[in-house]
């Protein structure tokens, strides 16, 4: 376990003025605190901080940092509070030591909206300071260590949380070592198997090539140092064993078919000195095709830079070179933390911020900003997930402006990642001065040149289209956008005929004292849900005008003697014919006190259904159900010579009913586009809901549109029917009464 004096020794290495009493106190603080818990291995728990700080150290992180990483599990399993550190220690330090501890509490391996919300709130405290992640990361990377003492189940959901979030995010912040070793931990928990499996073979190649990594190291020197680059550092390594394993998967080849398991690294004094490696190389050696990249002249969006070259170099082996200046090393290991900068510019201890010029600090803040553009936390989460794990293609605008898209996007991603509304907009893309269809996939170096159209709204297929989050959730939203705005303004039509015809106006304003008693947050999402349908048009009516009495009225038969009611069909009065007593009493039901009857009997309508001022029959079941026909009914032939089980049958409302009745229809239109809306709205403004719809093509310009509908009674259906034979789109209306 680190020594008190030995942490002060490592963060003086690298920072000589270090603020020894702040370092000295968190230890002893930390100690005190944490005191004799114990961690699941059985050490110490103290040994947890302690060495979160030394990882922090290697980074060559400032002393508040180093004292954060001290502390960050204090607030949470001791006796410490927020406010206790504050006092101790500052604001400062207190704000970051509470970050960390919402941070642990977040589940990020849960189900899809609570792991997307949790994402929110880990990258929004990060935005707050960047610090936190780089204690954050730094307290995974130890626990991913020190895992073994977990159970299986624990290991599992751990190591999937860390290849999923962790990994990737601190790859998107250039601290490439930290994700390669997070990676291989989590690999190691999560496929043991494979894991076991590549370890070995690399073992084993490893064994048959002893010397030849040295070998080779010592043939770049000696040529580099040949050429005038005396101070060239080279120095090589086998890949690790989830590297091989990724390659294996993505490129479908065994581990026999891999030619470069081996990476070398050149680290010369400036720019122009990898470009004279590179050139030096490149001379001796022949170059595999295709496996050259310049990450200097455009970085990556981590903010790393380096040359990447394969050879065939010293015993016909194939040779990843990586050819880079010392500082972009520095980057390429640390990311982010290698950017930090004083604020102001004043050496003031606990001031460590990101550099705002850092791309990786960009991508952070353009990802902070998809927080306040999503409507849904699982589209955030997808956006980000996208954006943490995709390899980048880079292009740019004619005016030269570089786009970093993952690979693999389209003209569409590149117009969503310049601006939302140029997205909107997009039309056409010229790619290299040369039309090009908008599914085209974009190479490296593309200049491409989006064309706009004013009156363009971008189409719901884009989605499967495009490959970047942010593309994807802003056609979502424009999509919904411009379905809501066509409801709207079927719904506010439908509204204004609704009030006419009750003697009112309708406006917006209008609505608005009604929404509470609506259930309604906004205005436009109400008159949205009266155009498809969610919200009857009376009901808003009924809201906004409580005093509206509804003026239809049907006509009650008076009730003679013999008429009887029957529970379950309310509305409705029947009388047996006089030969069908007996049967009546065959069948269970009393003899005729009627209240037999309607305590047993269920009543249905049959499949073409009955409206209030249809003449109707009811015909009586062998299951004891009475089926209600309209009279026009062809299915009542089959019952002509069964007159025993015949009754009649009339409607009872009252005025107040409140219930629609089915009815079929159908339709022979003309087959244009439009047309269906045509007849849909027709049939919604005039108060008629449509429970089902089925079409299909009747002739080369004609469509047959069958729908089932429920109105109130027969006059508004016929008024209904009369209206739609007026529409010049509609050749034929017909009911259908089977």
């Amino acid at each position: 376990m680190m020594r008190q004096y030995e942490l002060v020794e490592r963060v003086q290495k690298y920072k000589p003025d270090v603020n020894e009493a702040l370092l000295n106190k968190a230890y002893v603080y930390a100690m005190q605190k944490h005191g004799q818990q114990k961690r699941a291995s059985g050490d110490p728990y103290i040994s947890h901080p302690l060495e979160v700080a030394a990882i922090l150290t290697e980074m060559h992180l400032d002393e508040s940092t180093i004292a954060v990483a001290l502390l960050h599990d204090t607030i949470e399993d001791t006796t410490a509070t927020r406010a206790e550190i504050d006092n101790l220690f500052g604001e400062d330090i207190g704000a970051l030591v509470e970050g960390l501890t919402k941070i642990k509490k977040l589940d990020l391996v849960t189900k899809k909206a609570k792991q997307a919300e949790n994402l929110r709130k880990l990258l929004l405290a990060i935005s707050d300071d960047v610090r936190v992640l780089l204690v954050k990361l730094a307290d995974r990377l130890h626990n991913m260590r020190t895992l073994d003492h977990m159970s299986a189940e624990k290991r599992a959901r751990i190591s999937e949380e860390t290849m999923e979030i962790y990994a990737p995010l601190a790859g998107r912040m250039g601290m490439h070592d930290m994700r390669e070793e997070l990676e291989n931990l989590s690999f190691r928990h999560m496929n043991p198997d494979a894991f076991e499996t590549v370890t070995k073979r690399l073992d084993e190649l490893s064994a048959q090539n002893q010397g030849l990594i040295k070998k080779i190291e010592d043939e770049l020197r000696e040529l580099l140092s040949a050429k005038g680059l005396v101070g060239a550092n080279v120095k090589g390594r086998q890949k690790k064993p989830y590297s091989v394993f990724r390659k294996m998967q993505s490129k479908s080849l065994s581990f026999e078919q891999l030619s470069d398991v081996w990476g070398f690294r050149i680290l010369v004094e400036d720019v122009p000195d990898c470009y004279r490696a590179l050139g030096i190389v490149h001379t001796r050696w022949r170059v595999v095709p295709g496996r050259f990249k310049d990450y200097i002249s455009t970085p990556k969006q981590n903010d790393y830079q380096s040359i990447h070259t394969t050879i065939v170099g010293p015993s016909r082996q194939r040779i990843e070179l990586q050819i880079r200046t010392r500082r972009m090393h520095e980057i390429a290991e640390y990311g982010i933390a290698a950017h930090t900068l004083y604020k102001d510019g004043a050496e003031t201890p606990g001031d460590v911020r990101l550099s705002p010029t850092s791309n990786a600090y960009s991508w952070l803040r353009r990802t902070i900003e998809s927080l306040a553009e999503g409507d849904n936390p699982e589209e955030f989460l997808e956006h980000t997930k996208l954006e943490l794990f995709q390899d980048q293609v880079f292009c740019f605008t004619p005016k030269g402006q570089l786009i970093a898209l993952p690979r693999g996007a389209t003209p569409i991603d590149f117009a969503y990642a310049v601006h939302t509304n140029i997205g909107d907009t997009c039309v056409g893309a010229k790619i290299n001065g040369r039309m090009m269809p908008l599914v085209t996939r974009l190479a490296n170096g593309d200049e491409v040149e989006i064309i706009r159209s004013g009156i363009q709204v971008p189409p719901p297929a884009w989605e499967e289209i495009v490959v970047t989050g942010k593309a994807r959730a802003a056609i979502r939203r424009a999509t919904r956008a411009a379905i809501r705005k066509q409801y709207s303004g079927l719904g506010f039509r439908i509204l204004e005929r609704t009030f006419e015809r009750a003697g009112k106006s309708f406006s917006r304003e209008a609505l608005k004292p009604a929404l509470a008693r609506l259930g309604q947050k906004d205005v436009e999402d109400t008159i949205a849900s009266v155009g498809r349908g969610e919200l009857s048009s009376l009901d808003v009516l009924r809201a906004v005008h409580p005093d509206h009495q509804d003026e239809r009225v049907t006509v009650k038969p008076q009730a003679d003697e013999g008429w009887f009611n029957v529970r379950s069909a309310d509305g409705m009065l029947f009388r047996l014919p006089e030969q069908g007593r007996e049967t009546v009493n065959a069948i269970g039901t009393a003899a005729l006190p009627i209240r037999g009857l309607s305590s047993e009997v269920r009543v249905s309508f049959s499949d073409a259904g009955a409206v209030p001022g249809d003449r109707i029959v009811g015909i009586l079941e062998k299951d004891k159900t009475i089926t209600i026909y309209p009279i026009q009914s062809p299915s009542l032939q089959k019952f002509d010579d069964q007159s025993e089980r015949w009754i009649d049958v009339r409607w009872d409302l009252d005025q107040a009913n409140n219930t629609r009745f089915k009815a079929r229809i159908q339709i022979t239109a003309i087959n244009e586009p439009g047309t269906l809306a045509s007849i849909a709205q027709l049939i919604a403004g005039g108060d008629i809901n449509i429970r089902t719809i089925t079409m299909g093509p009747m002739a080369a310009d004609f469509s047959e549109i069958q729908l089932e509908i429920e109105v109130w009674d027969l006059r508004q259906l016929n008024h209904m029917l009369v209206q739609l034979r007026e529409l010049p789109v509609v050749s034929t209306v017909t009911r259908l009464f089977s």
